[in-house]
């Protein structure tokens, strides 16, 4: 019985390590309203790498549900596309919850005839 007790544990306790990275997973759900980032802080360009690095930027969100809604967060952004202060980008944001946002999704290229 403690052993049974003890595994329950452990896999309850594996559950709650593992739903943030599938949750991070998903995406933004369809019915996030769309908005523009404008970059009003970044953190330094590393020099001499290149690749993936963290970034951590602040800005303002303006969107149909929100104005001038500051966020902070750190990303992990190409080297090559830096973001820089003064730069918008479009963004999807929960309607709850302005803070949780993301960048919107590319739109696929148009087809070629």
């Amino acid at each position: 019985m403690f052993e049974f007790a003890v595994i329950l544990l452990l896999v309850g306790a594996l559950v709650l390590l593992a739903r943030p990275l599938l949750m991070r997973r998903r995406g933004a759900p369809p019915d996030w309203p769309a908005g523009q980032l404008l970059v009003t802080g970044v953190s330094p360009r590393p020099a001499d790498v290149t690749g993936p690095q963290f970034v951590t930027v602040t800005g303002v969100i303006n969107g149909p549900t929100v104005n001038e809604h500051v966020v902070y967060q750190r990303l992990e952004v190409d080297v090559d596309n830096w973001p820089t202060m003064g730069q918008l980008f479009p963004v999807v944001y929960s309607p709850k919850n302005p803070d949780n946002w993301r960048f919107a999704p590319q739109e696929p290229p148009p087809p070629s005839a």
